[in-house]
């Protein structure tokens, strides 16, 4: 890709964020406040679809999809390290996006033992 300013001011603002939050401590609590957020909008994503009983289905496979994706995109991704069994340290962003995903499922369980009960 051509180098533009635009380009390299992404790329510094991604680097300077994953210097900030390579602090354990920011990390664990950007983790905690993504688990927090896919809840969030888990319970949201249910009390809104469930008032309109037209978008059920497809806010479901929506999600569903969503998820699986996520999960294909973090779980598939196998570098050079992983290969030789040496410890590698996931990048930022796919560890929060794949908390915010955990966040949301755990959120939809509840919600599905909440109505069950």
């Amino acid at each position: 890709m051509q180098r533009t300013r635009l380009n390299t001011l992404v790329d510094i603002a991604g680097a300077r964020l994953e210097l900030l939050f390579s602090n354990p401590w920011r990390r664990l609590a950007l983790s905690l406040i993504s688990i927090l957020l896919g809840f969030f909008m888990g319970s949201a994503i249910v009390t809104t679809v469930g008032q309109d009983a037209v978008w059920d289905v497809p806010a479901a496979a929506i999600v569903f999809i969503l998820t699986e994706f996520t999960s294909r995109f973090v779980y598939s991704r196998r570098t050079r390290q992983q290969i030789d069994l040496l410890p590698v340290r996931r990048s930022l962003t796919v560890d929060v996006l794949n908390l915010f995903k955990i966040g949301l499922t755990y959120s939809l369980y509840l919600e599905a033992f909440k109505l069950g009960s």
